[in-house]
């Protein structure tokens, strides 16, 4: 029955149909996110080097991971416009398509030694992260208030999967090239594209009905009548009227842009303290343990307390991950501990952020901002890496780390501008 004629003591969405589509659909979403997200970290790592061996040199090691997430940047207002009129089936699938492509044609490039075919796979790779990134959103198209934040962090954390395996294939890459003749590192690009369509399969078949469709149905969103499209250009007006939600994007962008700032630039301090690649090696996974594994903890936290509280308390905590790392001196223990705490402040305000601004905008308005949210984080991550590599130039790692702890204060001054306005 629509939301309306329940009970107003009744959550709407703790109806048994809708409870059974809902933990079926997160559960199609995070296994869609295991298998893509061996892609993401193939993109990172393998990217780099391939890059390198092409171009003929490591000045161009970024530039696979830098196509990757400006495809990702506009890929994800297209899917957002896609998903609004079709439905996140469709947006979701066409993602995961076009990165396979993307997939491939770094394969072929490997084959033919085309630098400019690689950038151009990275870029239509970097389209399955915005997919992924939407994924998160669509974990909400069927949650209530008291689910939401820990719906989304459950699809978040099954990130962590691909993310840590992704980089650890290239030990594959011999095994392949003896099996089928395609160069080491491109074969690892061969397991991401099966790893794509595997995941395609599952959504394709498995998310019927699809979520944001029936979630409207069950609000009478649409009514009779065709959800139309919000122009993009609309989306930041529609902020405007949501100081929450805008509080929220503010979190989650300067939380993003610190976190691949200071990570991306933490290898590089610590190399030139001495130490061993082991040791960078275990301080990243630890970072990323700490972006990825509480995040369900994250999301429990926002249901149970309040999603700001969490936002703002996840923004603390990249403000004295900084403190740490610009103290850090050449102390590999010092700087561990800041990665880590600077990968939970991204989790929780990530969550927090994200599931604010899911509850916040309504309607035909929600899809179009949730694709400027996600556009507005890729770009985010894209200039705190390249401005990272100016500021350690310039002021050094713990100029870098002031900088980035600034950011994290503005971030928590945003919300005394928002009135009263609670998440749902």
């Amino acid at each position: 029955m629509p939301a309306e004629d329940l009970p107003p003591t009744l959550d709407a969405f703790e109806q048994p149909e809708l409870v059974r589509l809902r933990r079926r659909t997160i559960a199609l979403l995070s296994v869609a996110q295991v298998l893509s997200g061996l892609a993401a970290g193939s993109v990172v790592s393998v990217g780099s080097l391939m890059a390198v061996k092409l171009a003929g040199s490591d000045a161009w090691a970024g530039s696979v991971t830098t196509a990757s997430t400006l495809g990702a940047a506009v890929s994800a207002l297209m899917l957002a416009r896609l998903a609004a009129s079709r439905g996140r089936r469709v947006s979701l699938v066409t993602g995961l398509l076009l990165a396979s492509l993307g997939a491939i044609s770094i394969v072929v490039s490997a084959v033919v030694s085309s630098f400019v075919l690689l950038l151009a796979g990275g870029a239509l790779m970097g389209v399955g992260s915005a997919a992924n990134l939407q994924a998160r959103f669509a974990a909400t198209d069927l949650s209530g208030a008291h689910t939401r934040a820990r719906d989304l962090a459950l699809v978040v954390w099954m990130a962590t999967v691909g993310s840590v395996t992704g980089p650890n294939l290239i030990r594959l890459g011999a095994p392949i090239h003896r099996l089928t003749g395609l160069p080491e590192l491109a074969g690892i690009f061969a397991i991401a594209a099966a790893g794509m369509v595997a995941a395609m399969a599952v959504i394709w078949v498995g998310m019927r009905p699809d979520p944001l469709l029936a979630g409207r149905r069950f609000r009478g969103e649409e009514l009779g009548r065709t959800s139309k499209h919000v122009p993009i250009s609309v989306a930041y007006g529609i902020l405007r009227r949501h100081p929450l939600a805008l509080a929220a994007m503010i979190g989650i962008l300067i939380a993003h842009a610190v976190m691949v700032a200071v990570m991306s630039m933490t290898p590089v301090h610590m190399s030139g303290h001495g130490a061993s690649v082991t040791l960078v090696g275990l301080t990243v996974s630890l970072h990323i343990a700490g972006m990825y594994a509480l995040s369900p903890v994250m999301g429990w936290l926002a249901d149970r307390f309040g999603a700001v509280p969490v936002l703002v308390g996840g923004l603390a905590l990249v403000l004295l991950s900084v403190v740490f790392t610009g103290l850090s001196g050449g102390s590999t223990m010092i700087v561990t501990i800041g990665l880590i705490l600077l990968g939970l402040g991204w989790s929780a305000a990530t969550v927090a952020g994200s599931s604010i601004v899911a509850a916040t905008v309504t309607g035909d308005e929600r899809v179009s901002v949730q694709g400027l949210s996600d556009a507005l984080m890729s770009l985010a991550g894209a200039g705190g890496g390249a401005l990272a590599g100016v500021a350690l130039a310039t002021v050094g790692y713990a100029g870098l780390s002031v900088a980035g702890g600034l950011l994290a204060v503005a971030g928590i001054a945003a919300f005394p501008l928002v009135t009263r306005a609670r998440v749902a």
